[in-house]
């Protein structure tokens, strides 16, 4: 379909009620207010009984609302996603081989730090650049697994977990902080999964979770690493996996108002019907924006794949050929213009690509987003080009 720039340019009528569609800190859920989170905690010690109680609420709804099993442990612990599986890499890895898969900036961050910061000798790195995924099925039923189930800042996500063999030895690692409340996870497949409590709930950052399997509680009390683990690492003492952890207690001082912050998250969630709802709000967002990409010749997926589309952090890339003439530092230049443009209007915040990632956009489509506000904002996309389109035409420097 060829569109006249000129028409692009024309202003739509409709703005998204809120512009907010950054890949994290995301936006918060429907109905949120400051003024709505209780206070009561605030100022006292999150190791009294109250408070604590509402750090072990939060754990357990989370369990509930996930549909996690009932032998598996849940636990808060620092520094967001990234804290929660670092700690699980650096306090379980090393005891076998290890398969780890990298299609983006995270798992090349996990592949780098098993290379380089834990010196895994047995390890085989399997990557794939922006847009693709590996062949996952080169692992091997013996050796660790580590994989980011999807890619924030790719687009791209595995399609299913078959790759993975019900007979599997060895841990699987799942950092799935933009997966988790957005997409069914077959925890039988699974020993670590991680996540954020920014992501699909919209909650605040600086705290993960991490849920472990049997088999990975198993692997804590029977395997000690020889490398030193700093303190919010250890979750085990004298061979023994400390309890507490998964019962409230946590490996520094949390803010009790974004906990707070959480079980709001949590409650909506609830309220709108759980986890098929949330899944399904994602999977109605992603049609919104990829029926506009199917009609929109400037435009498509970075990913090259249908079925590995990711239906939170949905990356696209311009594809017109005013755009793919221009150098690297012209692209960048003109998504920065854009981005400012929409910025401007009250339209979209932050969707430009990750900054280790290929030009481009990025729109969160999690769960906390309403669909209306995409089908609002694919229109202000085109006028953004259009405008960039006809500057670039009317300039001659370029074209």
């Amino acid at each position: 379909m060829n569109v006249p720039a000129k028409r692009l340019c024309e202003r739509p009528a409709l703005r998204p009620d809120d512009p907010r569609f950054s890949s994290g800190p995301c936006k918060k859920h429907p109905g949120w207010n400051l003024s709505s989170l209780s206070a009561d905690n605030l100022g006292r010690s999150h190791r009294a009984s109250i408070p604590k109680s509402r750090l072990q609420e939060a754990i357990s709804h989370s369990a509930k609302l996930l549909h996690l099993p009932d032998n598996w442990q849940l636990a808060i612990v620092p520094a967001s996603d990234t804290g929660a599986f670092e700690l699980a890499l650096w306090s379980m890895l090393g005891k076998c081989g290890v398969d780890v898969f990298v299609w983006e900036s995270f798992s090349n961050d996990w592949a780098d730090d098993i290379q380089n910061q834990l010196k895994i000798e047995d390890l085989n790195i399997f990557q794939a650049d922006y847009g693709d995924l590996p062949d996952l099925s080169q692992t091997k039923i013996d050796r660790d697994i580590v994989f980011v189930y999807n890619g924030t800042t790719s687009g791209v996500r595995v399609p299913n977990l078959d790759w993975i063999s019900p007979n599997q030895k060895s841990l699987v690692f799942c950092d799935a902080t933009s997966a988790v409340f957005a997409m069914e996870l077959d925890y039988k497949k699974l020993d670590v999964v991680t996540w954020s409590w920014q992501k699909v709930l919209g909650s605040e950052g600086g705290f993960g979770m991490l849920a472990l399997s049997p088999k990975a509680i198993e692997r804590l009390e029977s395997y000690q690493p020889s490398r030193p683990l700093p303190k919010i690492f250890r979750i085990t003492k004298n061979g023994k996996i400390t309890q507490s952890v998964f019962k409230g207690a946590t490996l520094n001082t949390p803010s009790m108002l974004a906990l707070e912050d959480l079980h709001s998250a949590l409650k909506w969630a609830e309220s709108i019907g759980g986890l098929s709802s949330l899944i399904q709000r994602c999977n109605n967002n992603f049609k919104a924006v990829d029926n506009w990409v199917r009609q929109t010749d400037w435009i498509d997926w970075l990913p090259n794949r249908a079925e590995t589309l990711s239906t939170t952090s949905m990356c696209l890339k311009v594809v017109s050929k005013e755009f793919l003439i221009l150098s690297e530092e012209q692209q960048q230049i003109a998504i920065g213009l854009m981005c400012q443009w929409l910025e401007e209007e009250d339209v979209a915040y932050d969707i430009a690509a990750y900054r280790s990632a290929p030009i481009g956009f990025r729109v969160w489509g999690g769960a906390t987003i309403e669909s209306s506000d995409l089908n609002k904002l694919m229109p202000w996309l085109d006028w953004a080009y259009g405008r960039w389109l006809n500057e670039e035409l009317n300039s001659g420097e370029t074209l």
